[in-house]
């Protein structure tokens, strides 16, 4: 399966960040139906805001992807942190925040249902 990004639904515009999501991308046995990400993000945002609420704050859904451009850094339950920069493959177990270093594009698949609370969630919180 092939999909442009401009084909890919916008999910969420805001200042500095835009999260588009394609659900129903594939099956990766045992996770159920996976979804296939692209992040546009600026530099300074920071997910933990967006993940209060959700188990331990922190977002609880795997997520396999490649760094278009920019560097992030994901920071683990535990504290240990890690960055990530263009043309990076990477994987972010559960139990994570993000932070933006530098302006990033993300492409990333993600476990459809566990991705699609989180991302509700972080909507909702912008709402509030």
């Amino acid at each position: 399966m092939r999909i442009a990004k401009e084909d890919v639904d916008v999910k969420m515009d805001i200042p500095g960040a835009v999260i588009r999501q394609r659900t129903d991308f594939g099956d990766a046995t045992g996770l159920g139906k996976i979804s296939c990400e692209y992040f546009s993000l600026s530099a300074g945002v920071d997910t933990t805001p967006l993940f209060q609420g959700l188990e331990g704050d922190l977002c609880q859904c795997p997520h396999w992807g490649y760094v278009l451009s920019g560097q992030l850094t994901t920071t683990d339950v535990g504290g240990a942190q890690e960055t990530v920069n263009a043309n990076d493959l990477f994987y972010w177990p559960p139990g994570h925040n993000v932070k933006v270093d530098a302006d990033a594009e993300i492409v990333m698949f993600s476990p459809q249902r566990e991705h699609s609370h989180v991302i509700n969630h972080m909507i909702e919180k912008v709402k509030s």
